[in-house]
C-alpha cells in the first residue's frame, strides 16, 4: 500500500481575516447595488401620486354614491367596445334606455386611462352618429387600459362606466 505524502501547510486553504473582510465587503456590494438599481427602476417609471388630496376624494365619495343610485335608477343598456384600427383606437358607444330605445340629446365623451400611469392618458373625441351611438378615435399604444365613458345632458352627468380593455 502507498503511503500518502503529507499535505504540506501551502496546500491548505487557510480562512484570514481578509478572506472574511473582502467576501463581507463583495456581498454587501452586490446588496446595495441591487437595491441602487430597484430604486431607479421603481423611481423612474412612477409618474406620481394616484389623488392629489385623499380628504378631497373621501369627500367626494358621499356625492359618488348618490350619483350611482340615479344611475342604477334609469335603467339604460350602455355598451361601448374599443379596438386597434392600425395605429388608431377607434371607440364606439351605443346607450339606449331601459325599454331599448336610443337616448336623445346626449353628450358623450371618452377616456382611455393608463392603469398605472396617469402620463399615458388619452382623452377620446366622440361625435353623435344619431340613434344613441357615438364613435370617436385617437392614437393609442396596444395593452392594458380603462375606458372610461361618461354620458350627459345639459352639463349633468347621467352615467358613467370604467371597464377594462385590452386593446391587441
Amino acid at each position: 500500500m502507498a503511503e500518502r505524502e503529507p499535505i504540506s501547510p501551502c496546500d491548505e486553504f487557510r480562512l484570514t481575516g481578509r478572506v472574511v473582510l473582502a467576501g463581507l465587503v463583495a456581498f454587501f456590494a452586490v446588496v446595495i447595488g441591487v437595491n441602487g438599481l430597484m430604486t431607479y427602476a421603481a423611481v423612474s417609471t412612477f409618474g406620481g401620486v394616484e389623488t392629489d388630496s385623499s380628504y378631497r376624494a373621501g369627500l367626494a365619495f358621499a356625492k359618488e354614491m348618490a350619483t350611482v343610485k340615479a344611475q342604477d335608477a334609469l335603467h339604460w343598456q350602455v355598451s361601448a367596445k374599443a379596438a386597434l384600427n392600425g395605429d388608431m383606437t377607434v371607440v364606439e358607444v351605443t346607450a339606449r334606455d331601459a325599454s331599448g330605445r336610443p337616448v336623445p340629446n346626449l353628450a358623450a365623451t371618452a377616456q382611455l386611462v393608463h392603469p398605472t400611469d396617469r402620463r399615458g392618458d388619452m382623452i377620446v373625441p366622440l361625435s353623435d352618429s344619431g340613434a344613441g351611438m357615438f364613435r370617436g378615435e385617437t392614437a393609442a399604444t396596444d395593452g392594458q387600459w380603462d375606458l372610461v365613458i361618461e354620458l350627459s345632458r345639459d352639463a349633468e352627468r347621467l352615467f358613467r362606466s370604467k371597464n377594462r380593455v385590452w386593446l391587441r
